[in-house]
């Protein structure tokens, strides 16, 4: 995909954040959860997502981190009538580091928190890695390998015992208020997959590298986790908000160095969500982190994982709108079309 392709897919793309699998007669605690859907937020935000591969030598001693070509985005979005609608694009300035000539990367997420529903699904497209000077013993270069391509994909679904109190989507989107502090317990499954292939080995050749070094590695993991997410609401408006979850997964990886190496098993990983900020009923800021670790299956001297985050800021204005507007939305907002509520 070049580049150029890349940021058309991503102007053009539109994400919807809704309420999955959620009864539109369902109700919060009024005294928990304060609903703002009639309320009109645009969006300014700042984000950078990514998915770095991470290995180590044999004696555990040194590490390699592989980023991808990736940097600060600038995007806009808004919230209305629980439809979310956030697009991004790239802004040269906030890209130093950025080769201008590698084929572009194209990284889809959608983190939906519905009532009593998390949904995290992962997206990830990238062309082009590399090892930086500060993170290399003996080099003061980066390492630049252009042919790396990685591909991963994944979803994460969770049901929250105390829904009705705990409004994630508060801290995430702003779509509601979260009036007093709550937690819930959940449980929940996903399963990810994957592959990143070169047209040589990955790593840099190296006496430390040999043993480890790979010219391809695929994967698929699945399985059960459970987890904990709480908000404190503190001052007026003030939150902090975490969710956290483990999972132990079960699957397969396979590497490719001359000959294919393929190992089945089970494997630990986890997934933190966190956020904070200021939500009014006018103006809300704050930022928050989304990190999933995924631990591939050890398997002879491979130690491999792929780790992929999001990080953002969020500068928000709600108003009221006019009955005009409202009856005009209403016949193309999606979401009311489905639920018809």
């Amino acid at each position: 995909m070049t580049q150029p392709r890349a940021y058309l897919i991503l102007l053009i793309l539109i994400i919807s954040q809704y309420s999955f699998g959620q009864n539109p007669n369902f109700q919060y605690d009024s005294s928990y959860v304060e609903t703002t859907h009639e309320l009109f937020a645009s969006r300014l935000f700042f984000s950078q997502k990514y998915t770095r591969l991470t290995t180590r030598s044999l004696d555990g001693n040194e590490k390699y981190t592989l980023v991808p070509n990736t940097g600060l985005k600038m995007g806009l979005g808004f919230n209305y009538q629980r439809l979310t609608v956030n697009v991004s694009f790239p802004v040269k300035l906030l890209y130093p580091d950025k080769i201008e000539d590698w084929r572009g990367n194209l990284d889809l997420q959608s983190h939906i928190y519905a009532p009593k529903i998390i949904v995290d699904f992962f997206g990830q497209f990238y062309n082009g890695y590399k090892i930086k000077s500060e993170n290399r013993k003996n080099s003061d270069e980066d390492y630049l390998r252009e042919d790396l391509r990685q591909v991963s994909l994944g979803l994460n679904m969770n049901y929250l015992f105390f829904g009705d109190k705990l409004s994630i989507a508060a801290s995430h989107n702003q779509s509601s208020i979260q009036k007093k502090s709550a937690y819930s317990p959940f449980v929940g499954f996903e399963g990810y997959g994957g592959f990143m292939k070169g047209d040589s080995l990955l790593l840099p050749d190296s006496p430390a590298t040999d043993p480890v070094n790979f010219e391809r590695a695929g994967y698929f993991l699945a399985g059960p986790n459970a987890g904990m997410a709480g908000t404190l609401v503190f001052g007026k408006g003030f939150f902090v908000t975490g969710v956290a979850s483990v999972n132990l997964s079960g699957g397969y990886s396979k590497w490719t160095s001359g000959e294919e190496f393929k190992k089945w098993g089970v494997v630990p990983t986890y997934h933190l969500r966190g956020f904070l900020g200021y939500n009014g009923s006018r103006i809300s800021i704050n930022t928050s982190y989304v990190y999933k670790n995924l631990n591939l299956i050890d398997g002879g001297p491979y130690n491999v994982a792929v780790n992929t985050g999001n990080f953002r800021i969020n500068f928000i204005y709600k108003v009221l709108p006019g009955k005009r507007f409202k009856k005009g939305f209403n016949k193309v907002n999606p979401i009311r079309i489905v639920i018809k509520d």
